[in-house]
């Protein structure tokens, strides 16, 4: 299973490096992870949405808890394949079918997420691993599983989002939470001072004065009643190729200690252990 890339370090030193200007206009995707069972053994389903001009484009893989690869499947650019079909994978124990419908999906306009008409099923031995979209019962129909004794959980999120000086997305730090809107705010061109913003359904949770001082940080937030601890990364933005992206990182945590951004494996591992932990990755483009 390939991991995030980690943009941060212990002291929020940058060790990776996504913002080469070149790769921008072909990296609109969102990446989701999902902690889910097969047969009662932890695996890691991993979901990418992107979009290009060539169309819209799909790809899901299954990794066990060792990270080894169970299956993964590429769905082409819909401009040349179809919209709905099905891949089935000899696995350990077991088979693996994965099942998609995008005929009747629709979309926003600048994102790659589909926001209805759709379905995307992994089964297990005719059991629903994983089931993504409103078009349950059709779902259920086409691939005549049973329901899971446990739904699989929402573990995190890697967004690439574009703007001028506010970028927004909409966030769910919890599994089966409240989806939040979540706005980030940054004018840096031509100000001696300038400031960030971050705001949660309106609300100003997080602001960063002085930013040239402070381009890499975290900060911790409540969410829901959780703690919620904010990283930035705006060094590009600043002082780097004036089209780069900026980083930022949303990680959830049941307890008051702070953590470090983690790596896929990790995730899983800290999600098995709080049972409700989440991160969510922002990729911040500054379009002209």
């Amino acid at each position: 299973m390939r991991d995030f890339p980690s943009c941060f370090g212990e002291n929020g030193v940058q060790v990776a490096d996504s913002s080469s200007s070149s790769s921008r206009n072909s990296q609109n995707l969102v990446t989701c992870l999902y902690q889910a069972q097969l047969c009662g053994r932890p695996c890691v389903i991993t979901v990418t949405w992107s979009k290009s001009l060539m169309g819209q484009a799909l790809s899901v893989g299954i990794d066990d808890a060792s990270n080894q690869c169970i299956c993964k499947v590429d769905i082409k650019p819909w401009l040349f394949s179809k919209r709905k079909g099905s891949k089935s994978f000899g696995a350990d124990n077991g088979k693996a079918d994965i099942f998609w419908d995008l005929s009747a999906a629709k979309f926003d306009s600048a994102g790659p997420e589909p926001l209805e008409g759709f379905y995307v099923a992994v089964t297990f031995d005719h059991e629903m691993v994983l089931l993504l979209g409103d078009l349950t019962k059709e779902a259920y129909r086409k691939t005549n599983a049973c329901p899971p004794p446990s739904n699989a959980v929402f573990i995190a999120k890697r967004e690439h989002i574009f703007g001028k000086k506010v970028y927004c997305t909409k966030a769910q730090f919890c599994d089966n939470g409240q989806v939040h809107d979540v706005v980030i705010e940054c004018d840096t061109l031509g100000l001696k001072d300038p400031c960030l913003d971050i705001r949660i359904d309106k609300k100003r949770v997080l602001q960063v004065k002085r930013l040239p001082w402070k381009f890499r940080g975290n900060q911790t937030i409540l969410v829901d009643g959780l703690p919620v601890e904010v990283f930035w990364d705006v060094h590009n933005w600043l002082f780097g190729v004036p089209t780069g992206n900026a980083v930022f990182m949303f990680q959830t945590c049941l307890s008051t200690e702070k953590l470090i951004p983690l790596s896929c494996s990790q995730l899983v591992r800290d999600s098995q252990l709080q049972g409700q932990a989440f991160s969510l990755i922002l990729h911040a483009w500054r379009t002209e």
